[in-house]
């Protein structure tokens, strides 16, 4: 799998804008890039009782099992995965070959709100994540430090599901 070698302050202040700008345009409640390995490259919104972990991981294994339901009907892949729930719904798309993202959204939206501005995040990300996986890890930016790290974790606290 594809990684990407490093993120600087700049790149996740980044990443932010685009997540915030998408969240806002299409109403969703919460957006998470991740890789196809279920490990968390990026989130923003509101994750109140949900681990965003343990959702990074499903999702991989909803993706990758859905991978195999295409080969059986002669499809190379199904680029996205729509659930609905009573409540709260989740719509997920390949971004390229090695990234998915993962948003949750309630009734303020709709699919096809989320799809619309789904299209723009995608090209726009997908050019992004190319970008940071093709650049020469001794060129450096500013890479996050320990205490930006723990500051990050101050900010968005793990949720306590079993108080």
């Amino acid at each position: 799998m594809e990684t990407i070698p490093f993120l600087t302050k700049e790149d996740v202040a980044q990443f932010d804008a685009m997540l915030m700008d998408y969240l806002q345009k299409s109403e969703a409640t919460l957006t998470v890039v991740i890789d196809k390995g279920g490990t968390v490259i990026a989130q923003q919104g509101k994750t109140g009782i949900i681990d965003v972990t343990i959702v990074g991981a499903l999702a991989a294994g909803s993706f990758a099992a859905t991978k195999e339901l295409a080969h059986r009907i002669g499809e190379k892949e199904f680029s996205a995965l729509y659930h609905q729930g009573n409540e709260q719904h989740i719509y997920m798309c390949s971004l390229d070959e090695y990234t998915v993202l993962i948003t949750v959204f309630g009734e303020r939206t709709t699919v096809g709100l989320v799809r619309f501005y789904t299209v723009n995040l995608v090209s726009h990300l997908s050019v992004f994540l190319t970008r940071l996986r093709n650049r020469d890890p001794s060129q450096g930016g500013s890479p996050l430090s320990d205490s930006d790290v723990r500051s990050q974790t101050d900010v968005v606290p793990r949720p306590k599901i079993f108080a």
